[in-house]
């Protein structure tokens, strides 16, 4: 039964369906119990094989059995004694398992000097402004400064924009992944993929250079696969994304100025606004939030993947006022030119936007406010 896409899942896990989701029972006791079961019955396996730990194991292909299936029409054709070779008969001097410590290289990352020069606000909860230069060797920045402000002020955080951190070049994967709030980071020129991934409150901000002879609505600014799993927080992006934004966001709010295939994929919280194009898919298996598509020429239903939601257009109160805010945002950290002309002409441009909200979460909505009213 493959229903995690369409918010109807039986067991209450996938969905956001308040009725259904009564219906999951599972505690995290559960999740430790049953590791401490695989573990239990992995030793039982282990004994039976002769060997007492995992390493012993690895690389042993003489203790695989494969005559079980060795008659499948499946089997016909292949050759796996390659595959079932002893890797130390083949390479005598191979090691088959892990024989030295990794090294990742962490002493050398760009956040340590951020939580050096952030000290003031990691201590004190002073403000901070931090301006360097970025490449794009330097991967998950801000993560490890993340860590810092999550071990010393717990789920409350920082105040919005306390550790201000401005970026000049191009930055590596994962910017701001798992960005706590209270940190924001701007970045002057582009990033790499996995922009956001994990955001957890804090706030990400990208534009070209001053100096840029190109138009950012029409090029790419951030890779693939930006905004995945966040929970909160915002990110601004004067340009294009790359492919499958913001899936499974579950809580961010963004704008961005077009994105590739697969956009809002799995997505089941938050708010995104696109001020251009999107690529193919969009919406696949969207339970939950909402998007809102500048579409001016009518093209944007033809690319949308419409098995859990429907079209409409922006017409209450609260929407418009939430994209209004939302463009107002983008314009004012990013200075869009596309932002500006659309609020500058906000009543014509308004008529130019669909509203993407999934019909579960919709109803499920509507269900809340009449049972509030009630009450």
């Amino acid at each position: 039964m493959r229903k995690c896409h369409l918010n109807t899942c039986p067991v209450g896990i996938a969905t956001q369906d308040p009725e259904l989701r009564k219906k999951f029972k599972g505690k995290p006791e559960h999740v430790v119990n049953y590791l401490f079961m695989v573990a239990e019955e992995l030793r039982q396996i282990m004994a039976s094989l002769g060997v007492r730990s995992i390493s012993e194991m690895i690389g042993r292909v003489d203790l695989l059995d494969t005559e079980t299936a060795i008659d499948h029409w499946k089997a016909k054709g292949l050759d796996l004694s390659s595959i079932l070779a002893p890797a130390r008969k083949v390479f005598p001097n191979t090691e088959v398992y892990q024989c030295m410590e990794q090294d990742h290289g962490l002493e050398k990352a760009l956040d340590n000097e951020l939580i050096r020069l952030a000290a003031p606000a990691l201590e004190n909860g002073d403000k901070v402004f931090i301006e360097h230069e970025v490449i794009n060797i330097n991967r998950v920045v801000g993560t490890m400064l993340s860590n810092e402000v999550a071990k010393r002020y717990g789920a409350e955080m920082l105040p919005e924009d306390t550790i201000n951190i401005k970026l000049h070049g191009s930055a590596g994967q994962s910017l701001g992944a798992w960005l706590a709030k209270g940190i924001t980071i701007t970045v002057e020129g582009d990033a790499n993929d996995y922009v956001g991934k994990g955001l957890s409150g804090g706030k990400v901000i990208l534009y070209p250079p001053a100096n840029s002879t190109f138009k950012a609505e029409e090029n790419i600014i951030a890779g693939n696969v930006n905004l995945y799993g966040a929970t909160g927080g915002e990110a601004y992006f004067r340009g294009i994304a790359a492919e499958r934004f913001a899936v499974r966001n579950s809580g961010a709010r963004a704008v961005v100025e077009g994105i590739g295939d697969h956009g809002c994929e799995y997505m089941t919280g938050g708010r995104v606004v696109v001020l251009g194009r999107t690529g193919r898919n969009f919406g696949a298996g969207m339970s939950g939030g909402v998007a809102y598509v500048w579409d001016p020429d009518g093209a944007f239903p033809s690319q949308c993947n419409m098995e859990t939601f429907e079209l409409e257009k922006v017409s209450t109160a609260a929407d418009i006022a939430e994209l209004k805010e939302l463009i107002g945002n983008h314009h004012r950290y990013t200075d869009s030119p596309v932002a500006a002309k659309i609020l500058e002409h906000w009543e014509d441009s308004l008529s130019g936007f669909v509203k993407v909200m999934p019909t579960d979460y919709k109803r499920v909505l509507a269900e809340r406010a009449a049972a509030a009213s009630a009450a």
